[in-house]
């Protein structure tokens, strides 16, 4: 009895992860993508960034490797005072007002270079509260490793509390968008007739409006800031792109050998569409999923950028951003550059990633 060694050929995905390992630059930029994602993990779960709210610096505390402004401290410094006039009836009420402790009142400055008018009456009522143990006065500090914001929020922090809400925001409507774009593709393409004209009539209406002003305009008219109203938002407007690359794929695999085999076995249309078929496209939106991922990703950032996105006390680089435009004026650059350095990461890495998913899953590639 003899025996014969078969050799069992790779499907399209062993083919696809061959081709990836491939490649040093995608493998690099999927290293850069997972280290996100285990951050949004981390954040999300409460072992990173939680306290990214407690206010630990002064305001627009500077980067530590920059340092302290020695003028900014010198003009918080109780100036020494002048020489006592013997002449002045007040001298004696004066010298008595000096006796009393001095107390270091944290000056909070605005956008515009104003103190706060209430910082002293403030700093009494909390000095008081510290003595009777009913508040602790937290010394903040002058500078921090990537500097504060005006709050003094620590700047490392809520970069990482921000992409939390940029990522999710991009992943869930990605999915959503493709998961949208994928049926009305699947049912344009394979039942064809005027099933067909009706998807590509919704299609054309969609296509025909810039991008940017639809999504502008659907999120005037919804009025609601929340996470779920930017999602809904960008899955709603961006399903035009899967909807186009699937629906050409069905139009194509509808009438190849194994459709047939299953029309006559007496498959329903539900299944040939979506068990016979959708697996040899599937690849495609994957693709989707990730490139859409990233236009995401920077609709979310205008959105917020623009005032039409996350809600007040919610924090994403396109709130982040909102508020560097002001910070700009006074030269408080931190915060920008935090913001813009972790989104070009992040877009760059999932940009190459794409692209070379794209090139691994292509089955014209050998």
């Amino acid at each position: 009895m003899t025996t014969t060694n078969t050799a069992v050929s790779p499907g399209l995905w062993a083919l696809a992860w061959r081709r990836l390992r491939a490649d040093k630059v995608a493998m690099i930029a999927l290293g850069v993508v997972a280290a996100f994602l285990l951050t949004l993990i981390l954040s999300a779960s409460g072992i990173i960034a939680a306290d990214w709210e407690q206010e630990i610096g002064v305001s627009y505390a500077p980067p530590g490797f920059i340092g302290a402004d020695a003028g900014e401290k010198a003009a918080l410094k109780e100036e020494a005072p002048p020489p006592e006039n013997p002449l002045d009836p007040l001298a004696p009420v004066l010298r008595e007002l000096r006796k009393v402790p001095d107390r270091t009142i944290p000056v909070i400055i605005n956008d515009y270079g104003i103190a706060d008018p209430l910082a002293q009456e403030m700093g009494d009522i909390y000095t008081e509260l510290a003595k009777t143990g009913k508040a602790t006065v937290l010394e903040r500090l002058d500078t921090l490793p990537f500097g504060a914001d005006k709050w003094g929020h620590d700047i490392i922090k809520k970069t990482i509390k921000g992409a939390e809400t940029s990522i999710v925001v991009g992943l869930v409507a990605a999915f959503l968008a493709t998961l949208l774009g994928t049926i009305f593709g699947a049912v344009s393409g394979y039942f064809g007739g005027r099933t067909d004209d009706f998807f590509n009539w919704f299609y054309s209406i969609f296509t025909s409006i810039p991008y940017l002003l639809l999504i502008l305009s659907v999120a005037a008219v919804l009025q609601q800031k929340g996470i779920t109203t930017i999602i809904l938002i960008l899955a709603f407007t961006g399903w035009t792109g899967p909807f186009r690359l699937i629906r050409a794929e069905y139009m194509k695999h509808k009438a190849r050998e194994y459709v047939w085999a299953a029309d006559a076995i007496g498959a329903s249309h539900l299944r040939k569409m979506f068990i016979h078929i959708f697996p040899n496209v599937s690849h495609v939106a994957l693709v989707q999923v990730s490139i859409l991922v990233v236009g995401f990703i920077k609709s979310e950032v205008i959105l917020s950028f623009l005032g039409f996105g996350v809600p007040v006390g919610v924090v994403s680089w396109g709130s982040m951003l909102n508020e560097a435009q002001n910070e700009l004026i006074l030269g408080k650059w931190w915060q920008l550059t935090a913001a813009t350095a972790a989104m070009a990461v992040l877009v760059t890495a999932f940009s190459l990633f794409t692209d070379a998913l794209r090139d691994a899953l292509d089955p014209k590639l050998k």
